[in-house]
């Protein structure tokens, strides 16, 4: 996937600041659209000794192969374990940190001190940038308070509410759009994937996203919690609540609460829009189950159950029991129908 076609117009709103850099750029946006690798790839040009004329790293040169195998001195990736640990979670072993923790900020404190190897800037990219937890945000802040001078700090966030507002303050802030359904469109189809526009849907337009999902075995849970909210008033919240902790605890930490209740809002929203004489965003393949299924609801439970699933997505990221917690978000479901 060439991240830069499909966000041309933010790498030359990028490349227009590269004379004049802040200390901090914050790239926002939702979801899956490769905000970290269009950081990563403007931090690769920042540190290219021969850029291109468009301002793409050249790939060539001594510090593009450093950065390429990952071990540039002048450049520092902060991002939870749970990140970085690609492989499968062996038995008994503690599951990784989901979280950036005061740790890994506190292993910057050398890297900021000593300035650059190259003579040039020193980066560190932050992804993403909501998952510092207070400590480490905090840490941060008073860095960007107070920056050393070529450091520049790349943070990207899918939520910067969640962010500090003094961190968000503190830098210059980079929209990162949601490109044309047909240049999505057209790389998925070269990615081999079938029905684009279905992963394209449910991702809300994010190529990534919709690309990792159609990959990764997603569809199936998403079948799943669909074919369980199609039941309306006669769905069985304890057997739903039951089949999705399964597919969550199957996963080893691919799939999170956070991600059913993210996907249970977009049902919502397709719920919202039908009731409102509009066609459905998401879920596409059952327009006509959710059109039935809307004629049952008032419209202010829709709203008061959106806010209910917004306090959800927040509980889901702390430690709790799955299964009760899943239930009680079936059993609110299940109420919307009731006479």
């Amino acid at each position: 996937m060439n991240v830069l076609d499909l966000h041309a117009e933010t790498w030359t709103s990028l490349q227009a600041r590269r004379a004049r850099l802040p200390h901090a750029l914050l790239l926002i946006g939702q979801k899956g659209l490769g905000k970290f690798a269009l950081a990563r790839e403007f931090a690769a040009s920042l540190l290219c000794e021969q850029p291109t004329a468009d301002g793409r790293a050249c790939g060539a040169c001594l510090a593009c192969n450093w950065f390429g195998q990952g071990n540039h001195p002048d450049f520092r990736l902060l991002q939870p374990d749970a990140l970085a640990d690609e492989g499968e979670l062996e038995e008994g072993k503690k599951k990784p940190s989901q979280q950036i923790t005061i740790d890994q900020v506190r292993e910057l404190d050398e890297f900021l001190g000593v300035g650059s190897h190259r003579g040039g800037l020193s980066i560190v990219l932050v992804n993403p940038a909501e998952a510092m937890n207070r400590n480490a945000a905090n840490s941060i802040l008073k860095t960007l308070e107070e920056p050393p001078s070529n450091v520049l700090f790349l943070l990207v966030s899918s939520e910067p509410s969640r962010l500090l507002p003094t961190i968000r303050s503190r830098c210059q802030a980079i929209p990162v759009g949601v490109p044309s359904a047909a240049a999505a469109s057209r790389v998925l189809a070269a990615a081999g994937v079938a029905d684009g526009d279905h992963w394209l849907a449910l991702s809300g337009g994010s190529p990534r996203f919709a690309l990792e999902m159609a990959t990764t075995g997603q569809g199936a849970w998403l079948e799943t919690l669909s074919a369980r909210l199609a039941g309306g008033r006669n769905t069985d919240p304890l057997a739903a609540a039951g089949d999705l902790e399964k597919l969550v605890k199957e996963s080893k930490g691919r799939l999170q609460l956070k991600q059913v209740i993210e996907a249970f809002q977009k049902w919502l929203i397709d719920l919202t829009l039908v009731a409102n004489g509009l066609p459905v965003r998401y879920f596409l393949a059952q327009q006509s189950k959710i059109t039935m299924l809307a004629d049952m609801i008032p419209a202010v439970r829709l709203i008061h159950f959106y806010r209910n699933l917004n306090q959800r997505r927040q509980e889901a990221e702390q430690p709790l029991n799955g299964r009760l917690f899943l239930e009680g978000v079936f059993l609110d479901y299940r109420a919307l129908f009731s006479r």
